[in-house]
């Protein structure tokens, strides 16, 4: 296993046109997204996540309709185990919760997607999350935007996609077993599977259990992530007319089956960390293509191409760090293009009015670089009696490859004209977090653009 002591740094400066375009000529605007905290990752993210409460958790309507007048509350207690993220990290008691739910119920015709997706009920909730360690774990403030699926009688699915913000964080000196943490602000996942007890005009009772996931999506390391497993018991609470109003089934929907092809692009800002070494969040740039089918002004199926450029990954060859002076010398003979990653893509996204979840998942046709991320981050170091740092390399094994081939990406979208009116020309902005093979790379923030050819019924 190769060992590797201390780090060698270059100051030599580039003399290519197309690097000294990058390095020189985009440094204010890269100033101005990385230091101005109005402008950077975590505030815009925080800023997309109230809109998506504003509009889809509390201020739908629709025309001509009392059909979903109805909002409801779902207080939560939540209890089970946080699960150990790494090798000692600290003990825990049992983790505790109180959640509370803010949402409405869909059930209207007038909405296509809400009949497509057979009337969820859409929302947001609030929590307060203790991890059963106070004094190294902490606790989690979160806020998550949520969408409620029947799937069969009594049994519900919930699938919630939010941000928290942690009180507790890893620290090399006073708290060096969590390394679960290191930011306050992360990005949270739900899913929840709930069966109903007990019903009536006004209140169900139910039984839930599921598993919650935070992280930082690799914007600083060491970034475990805390995966909790839990059991609930809620309660949703209905506004005053609601059963009332849903006793009576809803008329059969008129539904016409559609479809449009769109083509879209997109540019995107991202921040990442290359290992815990070089723990400083520096710039990813993105740039993606890609047409496909609008299925039913709801489901939309696609596929690209996309490229991006890792500040870290030209600076490593730059300033000709070592496993580039040891290993990798012919990435010197060109920095950007061995600092740069392609593929193809395939994506998956559900419109519901303004908004999109979407997922996509790719095959990268050329990261290099990553042999060294890897590297970096597979293996693990530590001090020798003399204080000297002693790094211990990864191994590029058929993991490596299957990680360096395959990535992901997961988010929100946020459609500047609802898509119910399936515009020919849209805008969206988007909080996005990308991974290789599910393991966060990088936190994104996107603009994107696209255009829709003309609305077709299907034939029969």
């Amino acid at each position: 296993i190769p060992v590797f002591t201390g780090m060698t740094i270059s100051t030599e400066t580039s003399t290519q046109s197309i690097e000294e375009f990058f390095s020189i000529k985009t440094t204010n605007f890269l100033n101005l997204l990385t230091t101005n905290t109005i402008y950077s990752r975590k505030v815009f993210f925080c800023i997309l996540l109230v809109i998506f409460i504003n509009t889809v958790g509390l201020s739908q309507t629709t025309h001509n309709s009392s059909q979903n007048t109805s909002f409801f509350l779902a207080p939560e207690i939540i209890i089970g185990k946080t699960l150990e993220a790494n090798e000692g990290f600290p003990k825990t008691n049992l983790q505790k919760g109180i959640f509370l739910g803010f949402g409405r119920y869909n059930q209207t015709n007038d909405k296509e997607w809400a009949v497509r997706l057979n009337y969820p009920k859409t929302g947001v909730s609030l929590s307060i999350i203790d991890f059963g360690n106070t004094e190294k774990v902490g606790k989690a403030y979160t806020i998550m935007p949520f969408m409620e699926f029947e799937l069969y009688k009594r049994w519900h699915y919930l699938m919630g996609v939010g941000g928290s913000y942690m009180d507790t964080l890893y620290n090399l000196e006073t708290n060096p077993f969590n390394k679960a943490i290191t930011t306050k602000l992360n990005m949270s996942l739900r899913a929840f599977m709930y069966y109903t007890v007990f019903k009536n005009s006004k209140m169900n009772w139910r039984f839930g259990f599921g598993l919650i996931h935070h992280s930082n999506g690799h914007s600083r390391l060491p970034n475990q992530g805390l995966n909790s497993l839990l059991a609930s018991i809620s309660s949703t609470i209905d506004s005053k007319s609601s059963r009332s109003d849903f006793n009576e089934p809803l008329p059969e929907p008129k539904k016409v089956n559609t479809h449009q092809t769109y083509f879209s692009t997109r540019f995107g800002f991202g921040q990442n960390v290359l290992s815990e070494i070089f723990n400083d969040k520096k710039p990813v740039y993105t740039v993606a293509f890609s047409a496909g089918k609008i299925v039913n002004k709801t489901f939309k199926f696609g596929g690209g191409f996309y490229y991006r450029f890792y500040k870290h990954y030209y600076d490593y060859i730059k300033n000709n760090e070592a496993l580039v002076e040891e290993e990798f010398p012919v990435f010197k003979t060109n920095p950007f293009g061995y600092a740069s990653n392609f593929g193809l893509f395939g994506s998956v996204e559900i419109l519901m009015d303004h908004f999109g979840f979407e997922f996509e998942l790719g095959l990268n046709i050329h990261k290099p670089f990553y042999q060294i991320d890897w590297k970096l981050n597979a293996g693990y170091s530590f001090r020798n009696a003399n204080n000297e740092l002693i790094v211990i390399l990864g191994e590029l094994d058929w993991y490596y490859e299957i990680k360096r081939t395959i990535s992901s990406r997961i988010g929100l979208k946020y459609y500047f004209i609802t898509n119910e009116k399936t515009p020919k020309n849209n805008l969206y902005l988007a909080a996005h977090i990308n991974a290789n093979f599910g393991q966060a790379d990088f936190t994104e923030l996107s603009l994107g653009y696209v255009y829709r050819s003309k609305l077709k019924e299907r034939k029969k």
